[in-house]
This record gives structure tokens, sequence and C-alpha cells, in this order.
């Protein structure tokens, strides 16, 4: 398995801590609003990862967080918490917020688009007391200063290798800095704890050796994926907007606390725009998975929208590149929908059908080769071209089986469950229209045709006869 890791910036062999297991760690959703599809996208990838990887025999474990509290609107660690500031919006509670969003992301990710659930999924706010111990030991390592009605903040001067991950030129911060919070002595300096303002009192906030507050979005990771995974992981996942702080923030901590490298590999998704502009609520283009179904499009085709492109390219996204991977879905249903007018039968020639057996290790080499998933699609593509250009009677309903189940677990994307059998009653429409045809009652055929096509079933008719597939 061949990765491209961030802090190397190469494309390696994957070499883990224990041999055959993975440790995983990747970054939540801050649920304080309406996931989008731009928050959706890594963790398609992330899904895909895991699946290459237990392809590739290796047993997963993975933890990913759930950012309920902490995370500030500002890098800088200025600004309102985002919980904080969605509770505002709505008239709640940010308890209320955190479990709304939170109901609704495991809803969309793990019903709607069907990704694999990790096996750790843990709030932050599930973890306070060992965020604060692991904030204490910070401290008596001599990592940390306080700063009077702010709170505890991460000394980077302490750490020779501070920024490696994001190859942050230091000097040059530091030369243009603009410290939004007075006191802080560095600009790259982060809270680790920060106290609660002076006469109010938040939603989310508990006692700690500093004074009452709440941790640092940062701490969160680290304590998440120690007390989950151990003090040192084979794989963290995000995307490339948490490289230059939250990642390198991550690194800081972990590092400091434990004395030895955090995580080997450090894999970031690029963003996808919408018709080439940032996603964002002030732009209001935002869109959900809801705006998806409502346009009745299967959610597999924003899936294979996705993985279209490569995780480390920028993707963009609009109306008319969603409905031609709609069409390619249709089209790949359309190969599914023929292991139900095949049969096991091996031709004399296997060359016509043997593809089939190759394609799921090429899928898996191709996902080899740091998840070259618009390799993998144009090899399923080329596969089911081959298939249709065969007699249905020359197509190995086993072998077209076996494809389309390799699909579903390297991928997560369902070809079998979408394309059930037709009724007996359909099936005798279709015998029905077939010796229409060979009466060459035209009349009778077309009017048929078109019943079938009312309940969903589309006609194929080429000179090895007919076909069906769902509309």
């Amino acid at each position: 398995m061949k990765l491209h890791n961030t802090l190397s910036g190469k494309v390696e062999t994957l070499n883990t801590l224990q041999p055959g297991k993975v440790s995983l760690y990747t970054c939540g959703l801050t649920v304080y609003s309406q996931p989008h599809i731009g928050n959706w996208l890594g963790y398609i990838y992330w899904d895909v990862l895991v699946r290459a990887l237990e392809a590739e025999e290796y047993e997963v474990e993975r933890t990913q967080n759930i950012t309920d509290v902490g995370h500030l609107t500002s890098d800088d660690d200025s600004g309102e918490d985002k919980m904080q500031k969605g509770a505002s919006a709505e008239g709640v509670t940010a308890w209320d917020i955190a479990r709304k969003y939170t109901e609704i992301a495991n809803h969309e990710a793990y019903t709607l688009l069907k990704l694999k659930k990790p096996t750790h999924l843990v709030a932050a706010t599930d973890y306070i007391t060992e965020q604060i111990e692991f904030a204490k030991t910070l401290e008596k390592k001599g990592l940390t200063y306080f700063i009077e009605d702010e709170g505890l903040y991460f000394d980077t001067s302490k750490l020779e290798d501070y920024g490696k991950l994001a190859k942050l030129d230091i000097a040059g911060l530091e030369a243009g800095k603009r410290v939004a919070v007075s006191g802080k002595q560095l600009a790259t300096d982060f809270a680790i704890w920060k106290l609660s303002p002076r006469g109010s009192k938040r939603d989310m906030e508990w006692e700690s050796p500093w004074g009452v507050g709440f941790p640092g979005w940062h701490l969160e990771c680290s304590v998440i994926a120690k007390e989950t995974l151990g003090e040192q992981i084979d794989i963290h996942t995000g995307g490339i907007d948490h490289i230059p702080v939250h990642h390198t923030n991550e690194i800081a901590q972990s590092e400091g606390v434990h004395g030895v490298e955090f995580a080997h590999t450090w894999l970031h998704n690029n963003h996808i725009k919408i018709a080439g502009t940032k996603i964002s609520k002030s732009l209001g283009n935002i869109i959900s998975l809801n705006d998806i179904a409502e346009r009745g499009i299967p959610y597999d085709a924003f899936k294979l929208l996705a993985l279209s492109k490569h995780y480390r390219t920028e993707g963009n996204f609009d109306w008319n590149i969603l409905e031609s991977a709609n069409n390619r879905l249709t089209n790949w249903r359309r190969v599914a929908a023929l292991r139900h007018q095949a049969h096991d039968t091996i031709t004399d020639d296997n060359e016509k059908d043997g593809f089939l057996l190759a394609t799921p290790s090429a899928i898996k080499q191709a996902l080899a080769n740091d998840l070259n998933t618009p390799v993998v699609l144009a090899i399923i593509d080329e596969a089911f071209t081959d298939v249709l250009a065969l007699p249905v009677t020359a197509i190995h309903r086993h072998y077209l089986v076996e494809l389309l189940s390799a699909i579903n677990e390297l991928l997560g994307i369902d070809l079998i469950e979408s394309t059930p059998d037709i009724r007996d009653e359909v099936k005798q429409l279709i015998i029905r229209r077939t010796r229409a045809r060979e009466n060459k009652d035209w009349q009778l055929s077309d009017a048929l045709r078109d019943e079938l096509l009312a309940q969903g079933i589309v006609l194929n008719d080429t000179a090895h006869g007919t076909s069906w597939h769902y509309a």
C-alpha cells in the first residue's frame, strides 16, 4: 500500500507499528450546523481508504472525533465558539445544538452515504477530564504559559521542529505577526485551555486548575487519539485546511507530552468548489445532501462525483457535473441488472467474460497506489462497456456478481441492493413483448414497451436479443 505522506511530501510504502494492523485517526465534524457536500468530501475518501486497507488484509482500528466544544471562529484563538454561535442563531443551548447536528451528521454519514462506522466515534465533551489531565502534563513539562483572563497557552518556542508538517516559516510569521490575543508570546502559540469571559456563563464550561473554561480545539484530538489508539498512530487524515494550524498543533501537543512521533503518515484531502467558487455560507452557495435528494439524484451519484477526482486534487461541483455522475451510476446499474438475466455458463472462449475475474484485482491495485480513484472508475467503466458488448447468454453471472460485490466492498457504491430482480408479472410482460416483436405486431410491442417504461423498466433491443434495466 502506497500513500502520499504530507509530512515527507512523498508517496511512501505504508509501514505500520504492528504488522497487519493500522491505527487511523480522522478529524471529525464540528457539529454546529447542517453539514454540506464540502464537509462530506473527505469522509468519502477516508471511507475508501479503510476499505482499501481492509482489502490488503489490514485490521483497521479507526477513531473519529466529534467536535462539540472549543472550535473558535478564528484560528488565532479569538472569536466566538462555533457551538455557542450556532446556539445563539437557533435560540437554544450549545448542548441542544450538539445533540441535533450530531444526530443529523450520523444519519447522513452512516444511513444516507453508507460510510463505514469508525471503531471509536467520540465526542470532545466526553473526554473533558482526560483533556485537563493532558494539559496538566504539558504544564509540568514546561511547555505552556498562563495569560490572565485568557487561559493556558502552548509555548511553541519550546519545540525545535514546530511547524514541520506545514513547513512553516516561523521567522516570517513573526516578522509580520498580528496577535489577536493580548499576552501571546508568539503568533504560533495556541490555546490549551480557554477561560470563560468574566461575568458571563457559557453553556459548556468546566472547572480546571486554571479556572472555569473549556478546552482548546486542538487538545481534543491529541487526547482522544491517545485514549483510543495509543501514544503513536499509523495514519492521521483530514482536510488540507487543517495542515498549518490544527494538525500542526496536534503534533506539538502529542509529541510534547509523549516524546515520540505522533503519527507516521499524514493524509490530506483537497477541497471541492461549487461552480468554481469556494463553499461559503456568506456567499449563499451551500449545497446539502437534502438538496441532492430533492432533485431525485441518488447519494451514490455524489459519491461517484467525489471519487472521480483524486483526493489530493481540487474538485468542482455543479448540477451538470452531478448529472454526469448520475449517468455513470445509471449505466453501472444497467450492467448490474444483467445478473438477473445471465447464467453461470462458461463460454468456450473464456476471453469473452474472463476480464470480469481480473477487474476486482485491478481495482485493488489502483487503490493501493495512493487511492487512485479516478483510475478505478475508468477500470470499471471499461469492464462494464465490455459486458454490454456481450450477448446476455455470454455473461457469466457469478463473475459479474463477484465484481459488483467488489465495487460495493471497495468503494461503498451499492449496485446490488439498488437493482433487485423484477417481479414475475413484469417478466411476463417482457415475454409478451418479445412474442409481439417476433410476430411483427409493432403496435402491441410499442404499447407493452410503454407500459414497462411507466413501471420504471427500460428495454434494450439488440441483435442478440432484449435485456432490461431500471430507468
